[in-house]
């Protein structure tokens, strides 16, 4: 009798049972298989860099639902579903691809800070237009874009790093800050007047 044909059959089998995993691992954190034809889930399904970012959301965002276990007001999850129907608007992009690739990569970044998931790189208290009792504080992370969260009177905001040839500046919402050194210019509230800041650290 003949082993060999046997031999490669075996060998083929193991090698598709060797690959099978690697394959299914390399798609995203949802099922593909009910993914509508032309929707943002479908590219996703079609690109395997969208598919690593949607598995690194799923890790960080079961991270995150650790740490807001006892989270009052519960945020998360409600959050979360305006975060997904916020990304599933890119099909309106011309560049789609770009468009989810950044809404994943803010959206980790932003959990990553948010719950304490990054490591804090430092944490700076600044005295507003010479008032020592006018104070901010601004704690940066290691997130990829950079954030910072900055706690200001009783209201917070996480910024994101911008791409700039002048310095350091970060934005939020309606907050911004410009780093120079050891001072700040900080724009908090929509049209608010900048204030000048100083380290006291």
């Amino acid at each position: 009798m003949n082993k060999a044909p046997v031999c490669i059959a075996i060998a083929t089998l193991l090698g598709l049972a060797a690959t099978q995993p690697l394959h299914a691992a390399e798609g995203p954190s949802f099922d593909c298989s009910k993914a509508q034809a032309g929707s943002i889930e479908q590219l996703i399904c079609d690109d395997s860099s969208l598919a690593a970012l949607d598995r690194q959301l799923a890790e960080v965002y079961s991270a995150a639902q650790k740490k807001a276990a006892n989270e009052q007001p519960p945020m998360l999850k409600a959050e979360q579903r305006g975060w997904l129907s916020g990304r599933n608007e890119c099909w309106k992009e011309d560049d789609k691809n770009a468009c989810v690739r950044e809404a994943y990569s803010m959206r980790i970044a932003e959990l990553q800070a948010r719950y304490r998931l990054a490591e804090m790189t430092s944490v700076i208290t600044y005295a507003c237009d010479n008032n020592r009792a006018n104070e901010l504080v601004v704690s940066h992370f290691s997130t990829s874009p950079a954030t910072l969260i900055a706690d200001y009177g009783d209201s917070t905001s996480l910024m994101y790093q911008q791409t700039s040839t002048e310095g350091s500046q970060y934005r939020g919402r309606n907050e911004s800050i410009a780093f120079n050194d050891d001072e700040a210019v900080v724009v908090w509230g929509y049209e608010a007047t900048p204030m000048h800041c100083k380290s006291v650290n």
